[in-house]
Order: C-alpha cells, then structure tokens, then sequence
C-alpha cells in the first residue's frame, strides 16, 4: 500500500518521456494481474494495455515546482523554530508529551525534505544511481510508516494522563519514552530492510549499480514485496485505529464522569480527535491511486493537475497539523513558542537599519 503510495508519487514527478515510458513498461509487462492492475491504477488506461501520460509544460513545471519549494521553505521555518524551542529549554526534555512531539516534527520535516527534493530532482535529472535512490526510498519509506505510531504513542501518553494522573509519572517516563521511540524506529525499518534483502536474494547486485528513475516498484520489483507489505500495512494501520478510537471513547467516558467539564479532559479529547484527522489523512493514500485514476478517467486533459493536487493533498497538508496540534494549542509550549518568534523578528527589525546604514555609508 505504500509501494502504491510512492508510485503515485513517481508518476506525479516524473516528467521526462523516457522516465514514463521506463515506468510504465514495468507497469503494462504483466497487465493482466490483479495486482499490477491495482499498482497501475494512478495513471489512465487505454485500450491495449498502454498508458496515456501528457508532457507538463514548462510554465507550470515552474510554478509547481515554486510552489512546492515554498511549501518546504515555510514548514521548514516552522518546525525549525520548534525544534529550536525544545533544545533551549530543559524542561521540555523531562515532558514524555514534548518528546513524542517534537519527534513527529522531526520525521515530518525529514519526510517532507525528502518528498520535496524528489519532486525538484525529476524535473532536473531523468536517472539517478541506484544505490543513492535506495537510501532515499527506505528513508522516505520510514518517516512514512513511523507517523501512525507516533500518533499512537501520543493517544495513549494523553489516555494515561487523563484516566490514571495518579500513575502517570510512574507510567510515563523519559527512559520508557525514548524506548518507545526505538521500538517505532525498528518497527518502521523491518519493511524496507526486507525490502533490500529480497532485492537482493532475487535480483543481480549489479542493478544497484545501474542509473534509474528513482521509485520504489522500479527498484523493488519483486512481487512478495507487494503482498508483504500489504499484510504490514493492514495490521499496523488496524492497530493505530483502534487505539486511537479506544483512547478518545475512554476520555469521553472519563469527561462524562467528571461532576463538571474540566479543561484539561476537553483538551485532551480534542488531541485525540485531531490524531485521528491526522490518521484519516495519513490513510488517503491508500484510497488516493483509485480515486486518481477514477478522476483522470472523467478528465484526462487534467490529470497532471488532478496528480498534483493529491500530491498536496497526501503529502503537504498533513504536515501542517502537527504544528496546529501543539505549537498553536499547547499552552505552555506556545508561550515560549511565540516569545521565540518575537525575539527572533525583532531582531530582524534592529539589524536591517544598521545594513541600510552601512550601505549608505559605503557609497
């Protein structure tokens, strides 16, 4: 399923004609499985098994690609100022909540980096060396898969604080949580270092060595790979649900209970239900190839547009909520936040004078 997702991806940014054709020879060699015709599905099927893929212009390679690099610039700015305002005060460190936290932001600008610089890299190089678009991939691979359990992490740290605050200092400690962390880290890595491993028990090590459009079912061909991690996905998607869905049901019950509305319960029943609009949106992506090609079979003129789109969609947007989820509704982190931002902008304001003053001096 995030094989389909990155290859959604890949058909998005691709946009030199021998890059599809390579592609799409992959994806037409055996049209008439089930399972490339569900992995084929984000690109509009003609008659004979052959794929009609329009060239973008260069009008609109540049304004997407702008587009995106703003997106990348101005998220960057956010989670930069984040991690910065975590690092500079050590209470922070002691807070399993903060931790978890700023670890998503983490992964989230890694993913973004690197989902930003493939889409920047095909509009300005057909191939690249096998072994370096590997690592990109298990990467990118990674980051992907570590977000629902990360949320996961978060529904219960709050779950614990709401339903047992007796234990939770006892439950939820700094050593427990960065052995969460380890425990998501091996757990997000076993499918793309299986990956590699049946790559290489199954294909000639020479084809690391070898100049490709940098995509997943390109350089991971063989077929348990997709059903591998179609049964890793299912579970693991199963299990971050229903936590989050036993989470937020066991805060709403202990919200009920309370004699009066008590703000911190609220708060935490709102998180949990923004989790689960940030799992929603994480799970587009495996509704996304159907409704694509469904949308490009209607509007064919339109299909680099409709890619695009998702590619906002399934890509930018969610990075936006994890901003939105503590660095606006946190408190306390928004107070040290904010008085960041404003020491950073007022510095900003003192020095641009003195440069003004400088150049006019010089001439």
């Amino acid at each position: 399923m995030i094989v389909t997702r990155l290859l959604t991806l890949s058909l998005t940014l691709c946009t030199h004609a021998d890059c599809k054709e390579e592609m799409l020879l992959i994806l037409n060699s055996t049209s008439s499985s089930p399972l490339d015709l569900l992995t084929s599905n984000t690109s509009s099927a003609l008659a004979g098994g052959t794929v009609a893929v329009p060239k973008d212009s260069f009008s609109n390679a540049l304004t997407k690609n702008i587009v995106a690099m703003l997106v990348w610039l101005a998220l960057s700015i956010i989670n930069g100022s984040m991690v910065h305002t975590f690092l500079r005060h050590s209470f922070f460190y002691e807070n399993p909540r903060y931790i978890m936290f700023i670890y998503m932001v983490i992964n989230d600008a890694l993913q973004l980096s690197l989902v930003t610089a493939l889409y920047v890299v095909s509009y300005i190089f057909r191939k690249i060396h096998a072994s370096f678009c590997c690592s990109l991939i298990m990467t990118a691979v990674l980051t992907t898969r570590s977000t629902p359990l990360i949320l996961a992490g978060m529904a219960v740290e709050r779950y614990i604080s709401i339903c047992f605050p007796l234990h939770y200092s006892q439950m939820c400690t700094v050593p427990r949580t960065l052995l969460l962390i380890c425990v998501i880290l091996i757990l997000t890595a076993t499918p793309p270092v299986s990956d590699l491993l049946i790559t290489i028990v199954n294909e000639p090590l020479s084809i690391f060595h070898t100049t490709i459009f940098c995509d997943h079912p390109l350089l991971f061909r063989h077929r348990s790979i997709y059903y591998k991690n179609c049964v890793f996905d299912g579970v693991y998607l199963s299990f971050v649900a229903l936590t989050l869905l036993y989470t937020y049901c066991r805060i709403m019950l202990t919200a009920r209970a309370a004699s009066t509305g008590l703000a911190s319960v609220n708060r935490a029943r709102n998180t949990v239900m923004l989790h689960g609009v940030q799992l929603l949106l994480c799970m587009l992506a495996f509704v996304v190839p159907s409704l694509q090609a469904a949308l490009i079979s209607l509007f064919p003129r339109f299909s680099l547009e409709i890619r695009y789109i998702f590619f906002l969609v399934v890509y930018i947007i969610p990075r936006f909520m994890s901003p939105v989820i503590y660095g606006f509704r946190d408190e306390q982190f928004r107070k040290y936040w904010t008085r960041y931002l404003a020491c950073r902008s007022q510095r900003i304001i003192r020095v641009t004078p003195v440069l003004l003053k400088v150049n006019l001096s010089s001439k």
